[in-house]
């Protein structure tokens, strides 16, 4: 390694390293090998220092990334290690801030420190010659410029030092001369000291456009904590101002915030230096700025206000004020879309819109837009086109309306300018004071409702009363009620049909909610049955709904029913009650209505005396028994449980012999209570009188001492019903139960027996109805027989008639049916039997029939076996004629008047015994004769 001393350089520092034992060297040589060189002394030196930078116009001449790549200067070795700027800049009167760190390897204590200016190595002495500047030793300090050249830092690791008041002679080198016990060291630090301040720097960003936000940096590579100085912007912002004094930097900075508009383009930007103290300006730069923006247009109207009437015309002028970079071209379109181009008239920089007749459809916003490399730049103007109104909308605010809420009419027209004057119809009449475009109502009632229309008015004349609208206004239910169905009064267990009624609903009820205890249901909406009402039956609230319930005043059913918890109430009553002591008893019941009631007393089954109480003075064995008492008011009647009296008998003075044949003492009571077998036996029934499919409970009444054991019943077929019970139950009913029943008691004594009592049961209106039902329809049947019956009678006997007649002509007659059809009359024929009327035109036919020989007009045979015929005989019994005349209403026959007006159809004649003689032989058949009289 020996005595070998390295140089490193890097971007931005520069570290100097010393190697080996020290070494001798010539300072003045030109060809110096670079790195660190040891002095003659020993000490080691920081030679490679680069020579002062001209004093005038340094700093402005190099970059400030040149000046910081140059600032800061590294110096290591294997005894000391050293960290400060490289050449520090500042001007004449200002201040200068060395910023130091070093570091004595070997752990020593730094024990002298000398500053010179431009120092020199001595060979002969082996020692630095120079202008000391500052000196410290261990005995103290010995400044050369007292109060000019400070040190800041210690003997350990800092050695900072400031120098006050600097100038151009002060620029060169400055040696730092560093001693420990054992080493020593000389660094060497480069001072440029300008007449004037150097300008700061300004940083711009490689684009600036318009809208978008930019820092500027404003940059100066200088800083003394001993010297105020102030970075200015010539533009507003906001601004922060930053010093950085370090080893490795030593800068102040300030950075401008802002946001460029299109004006900003071709202005000048500024940034100062200021001395805070003098308030004067040191120094300044200025740069030129380009902003990027889009093409700034404007457009001329005429008119100018764009404000016309419908036929007029309006010319627009689109020109482009400026546009960096420049525009590419331009266009017109309206509300969005683009115009046509027969359109545009287009200039050198302008671009004019003529539109020769407007209409109120050309209202609107006309755009005019041109475009660059940053974006379109567009212009904008509203033309107004005015007219009268048309024809007006009514909109209607929250309708449908609740009643009792707001509602707000708004009256709608299109027109320019607006309608300042509005006319309110409802249902086709004008609402008087009301001019305004709404209408408003503040709590709708019923008779708001209806149609709605409006007119709308400007300064260009009336419009049209356009389309109406309708507010429907919309409530709960009203005079929600609900009615009982029975007519008559509700007595328990019927049946309650119950209707929820309203006189009107907008909208339409919808459902029903009923509050009823008990059993019930629905059947249909609105209608509430109770299948069987109780008698405590609580009121009943019904609720019609639609989007809101109404509720209809509680119902309360007033239901009668027959006294209920009727009960016995002994008065003043001991346990034991002997025969001569008074009782007192009541009949008490909980509730009836109606409260008009009645009490009845029975005994044993025995009806007693009528009344609420029943009193016995002294009372005696023969009272002793079961006692019911009945409450009935006009709905039924309600029987009290049976309460048993029993009397013991009056206390008896007996001698009586013990078991020992010995008297008992005299006085001696013995209470001897009665018993016997059952006595006074009485079916009790209720009801006496029932309707088939009811209930009916026969009761077994009695009295024992002691009580029965066990009960018999009997029918009126003294039938034993093989039932054992006190109470017998037919449930339900029927009519063949109705008879006497009686009732056998048993106890230990014996046994009672009852006389018959007779239950009545009467058929129910639908067995009626069935049975009466049946006997009219017998009775019918009976009747419709009858009447067939005498037809059939009155047919047989004219069955009957006819066979006599034809008995009488042989048993042989026929019908001739009148055709209505004139026969011509024949010339020839046997001679005319009837007699010739000259008024009658019609025809009369007759018929002549010639029946065969019956057995007796047999010939009869000789001798000789041969037959003889008789000749023809003209015997008027053996002759029968028949005619069928068609009668007019003049009669037929001369010698014939007619007592009634016969109708046309089937009539008969029968001549008896016309013509004389023996009836001749002839063929089986039958001759017609039609004469013509």
């Amino acid at each position: 390694m020996g005595n070998e001393n390295n140089w490193m350089m890097s971007p931005n520092y520069m570290v100097l390293l010393g190697l080996g034992k020290r070494s001798q060297s010539s300072v003045g040589e030109q060809k110096r090998p670079p790195g660190r060189s040891k002095r003659p002394d020993g000490s080691k030196t920081n030679s490679s220092q680069p020579r002062p930078p001209p004093r005038h116009n340094t700093m402005h001449l190099l970059s400030s990334s040149l000046l910081l790549l140059e600032y800061v200067a590294f110096s290591d070795s294997f005894g000391w290690k050293f960290e400060h700027p490289r050449t520090l800049y500042t001007w004449e009167g200002a201040c200068v801030w060395i910023p130091c760190r070093y570091t004595i390897l070997s752990g020593s204590m730094l024990e002298n420190l000398t500053l010179y200016h431009n120092p020199e190595y001595d060979n002969v002495t082996k020692t630095y010659n120079g202008k000391i500047l500052y000196q410290k030793t261990k005995t103290g300090t010995s400044p050369s410029q007292p109060k000019r050249v400070q040190f800041l830092g210690n003997m350990k690791e800092n050695c900072t030092l400031c120098i006050e008041s600097v100038s151009v002679q002060d620029s060169g080198r400055l040696g730092l001369r560093m001693e420990s016990k054992n080493d020593k060291w000389m660094e060497f630090i480069g001072l440029n000291v300008s007449k004037i301040a150097p300008p700061p720097h300004i940083q711009l960003p490689p684009e600036i456009r318009e809208g978008q936000e930019v820092t500027l940096t404003c940059l100066l590579t200088y800083a003394c904590f001993g010297y105020q100085i102030e970075l200015q912007w010539s533009l507003e912002g906001p601004v922060v101002t930053s010093t950085s004094l370090n080893t490795k930097t030593v800068s102040t900075q300030s950075k401008l915030t802002f946001q460029p508009q299109w004006t900003h383009h071709g202005k000048n930007l500024t940034c100062q230096l200021l001395d805070v103290e003098a308030e004067k300006i040191l120094s300044k730069e200025t740069v030129w700025l380009d902003v990027k923006y889009i093409p700034r247009l404007k457009i001329e109207v005429s008119p100018r206000e764009a404000i016309v009437t419908e036929g007029q015309s309006v010319t627009m002028t689109c020109q482009i004020i400026s546009s960096n970079p420049g525009y590419r071209n331009i266009s017109w379109s309206k509300d969005g879309t683009p115009l046509r181009k027969e359109e545009m008239l287009r200039g050198q920089e302008t671009l004019t819109l003529i539109l020769s007749t407007v209409t109120k459809e050309m209202s609107g916003n006309y755009q005019c837009e041109a475009c660059n490399d940053i974006g379109p730049g567009k212009s904008q103007v509203t033309l107004q086109v005015h007219y009268a109104p048309e024809p007006s909308t009514v909109w209607i605010h929250s309708s449908p309306a609740k009643e009792g809420n707001k509602v707000e009419l708004t009256c709608t027209s299109q027109a320019s300018p607006p309608p300042t004057n509005y006319t309110w119809y409802h249902n086709g009449i004008k609402v008087p004071a009301m001019t305004d475009r709404t209408f408003l109502i503040s709590a709708v009632l019923l008779w708001h409702a209806g149609n709605y229309s409006c007119l709308a008015e400007n300064r260009l004349g009336p419009g049209q009363v356009g389309q109406y609208a309708e507010l429907d206004v919309q409530y709960p239910p009203k005079e929600v009620t609900t009615v009982i169905q029975n007519l008559t009064p509700i007595r328990e267990g019927d049946s309650v049909t119950l209707f929820c009624n309203y006189n009107s609903s907008n909208p339409a009820v919808t459902r029903y909610h009923w509050s009823s205890q008990g059993p019930w249901k629905e059947p249909s909406p609105g209608v509430l049955m109770i299948q069987k009402v109780s008698w405590n039956a609580g009121p009943i609230v019904c609720r019609a709904c639609n989007q809101w319930c109404s509720v209809a005043p509680a119902v309360h059913l007033d239901v009668q029913y027959a006294p209920r918890d009727v009960r016995v109430q002994p008065g003043n009553v001991t346990p034991e009650i002997h025969s001569g002591h008074p009782v007192f008893l009541q009949c008490d019941f909980s509730s009836s209505r109606p409260a008009d009631v009645s009490f009845f007393w029975e005994k044993n089954g025995i009806l007693l005396k009528e009344g609420r109480e029943l009193s016995f003075r002294s009372i005696s064995p023969e009272d002793a028994g079961n006692y019911k008492c009945s409450v009935n008011n006009s709905i039924g009647q309600t029987t009290s449980e049976a309460w048993r009296l029993q009397v013991l008998c009056e206390w008896l003075q007996l001698e009586v012999e013990n078991r020992e044949g010995r008297q008992l003492a005299p006085g001696v009571l013995i209470s001897l209570l009665l018993t016997d077998a059952p006595r006074r036996l009485h079916v009790s029934i209720n009801p006496q009188e029932v309707m088939e499919g009811k209930k009916v409970v026969l009761t077994c009444e009695s009295d024992a001492n002691p009580p029965i054991s066990q009960y018999t019943w009997f029918d009126w077929n003294n039938q034993n019903l093989q039932h054992y019970d006190r109470m017998l139950k037919l449930d339900p009913v029927k009519v063949h139960h109705s008879g006497a029943y009686r009732c056998e008691g048993h106890n230990h004594l014996g046994k009672g027996q009852s006389p018959p009592s007779t239950l009545t049961v009467y058929y129910s209106p639908e067995t009626i109805s069935r049975r009466v039902a049946m006997g009219v329809g017998f009775c019918l049947a009976i009747f419709l027989l009858a009447i067939w019956g005498v037809k059939l009678q009155r047919s047989w006997k004219r069955i009957q008639s006819q066979q006599g007649l034809q008995e009488n002509s042989s048993g042989q007659s026929f019908f001739v049916r009148n055709n209505k059809i004139r026969r011509a009359p024949v010339s020839e024929g046997p001679p005319s039997l009837g007699c010739y009327n000259p008024v009658m035109e019609d025809t009369i036919s007759y018929a002549a029939l010639r029946f065969p020989v019956d057995e007796t007009d047999a010939p009869r045979t000789g001798d000789a076996g041969t037959s003889e015929t008789q000749g023809p005989s003209l015997n008027r019994d053996d002759m029968v004629t028949y005619s069928v005349v068609q009668k007019r209403r003049v009669g037929d026959y001369e010698n014939v008047i007619p007592d009634v007006p016969e109708d046309e159809g089937i009539h008969y004649s029968e001549l008896v015994h016309l013509g004389v003689g023996e009836q001749p032989r002839s063929r089986e058949g039958v001759e017609y004769v039609t004469l013509k009289h």
